[in-house]
């Protein structure tokens, strides 16, 4: 669903950055944001994205140059901003592999348009996981099943319901809302926290210091993954 999709906005501009959180929010989608290049890595290095917004000029590393650096099954997932018109600018960050390019100023319905766009080519390519990792532990999507060591580790309904949630979203927070709808038999969001409480106490080492499961605050929960582990 691309309108539940995570946006990482890039851009050294506070104002600018602030105003594309906030409209891209109003939109439906998730939204996190980062101020240069570093901050970006950073971000990417604890959740994943279904789209970068980056800008081309940044103080230190350009925006071009992170491009350049990003994995290529990365690459695909980015629409570049710059205040330059030129065509060899606009070519730089094209051949850098960037799927669409927008000049500054510009309209922000135009930008949704073209999220919109790049979300639902993407997501004819992307293959859905059966299985990931986190930790000693495997989940399996097609059985629904979770094994730690190759031993079952048995779930409630409701546990399950919410771990098969935030394993489908892995790196992505999910808000409560969306994980109380699929909790059987309540749709209340109080009933989320005492379900993660006690999902957290069979997968974490300590429940003060979770490491899989944890809370984004003012966004929900989300569950960490190995890296190739999806």
């Amino acid at each position: 669903m691309e309108d539940k999709a995570h946006i990482l906005v890039v851009d050294d501009d506070d104002r600018l950055r602030t105003l594309l959180k906030k409209y891209l929010r109003e939109q439906g989608f998730m939204v996190t944001g980062a101020a240069d290049a570093a901050e970006a890595r950073r971000k990417m290095a604890w959740f994943t994205f279904d789209l970068m917004v980056l800008d081309v000029m940044m103080p230190g590393e350009s925006g071009v140059d992170l491009l350049v650096s990003l994995p290529e099954k990365d690459k695909g997932n980015v629409l570049m901003l710059s205040a330059m018109g030129e065509a060899e600018d606009r070519v730089r960050g094209l051949e850098g592999g960037a799927q669409d390019y927008l000049v500054k100023p510009f309209e922000p319905k135009e930008l949704v348009l073209r999220i919109r766009t790049i979300l639902r080519r993407n997501a004819v390519e992307k293959p859905k996981p059966v299985s990931i990792m986190f930790g000693d532990f495997h989940f399996d999507f097609t059985l629904s099943q979770l094994t730690r060591g190759g031993e079952n580790v048995y779930l409630t309904s409701s546990e399950m319901a919410i771990l098969k949630l935030l394993a489908e979203n892995a790196g992505k927070p999910v808000a409560r809302e969306e994980l109380a709808k699929v909790m059987p038999g309540t749709n209340n969001e109080r009933a989320v926290d005492v379900q993660i409480t006690r999902l957290r106490k069979k997968i974490e080492e300590s429940e003060g210091r979770p490491m899989h499961v944890q809370t984004v605050r003012g966004a929900g929960y989300v569950l960490y993954v190995e890296k190739g582990g999806v």
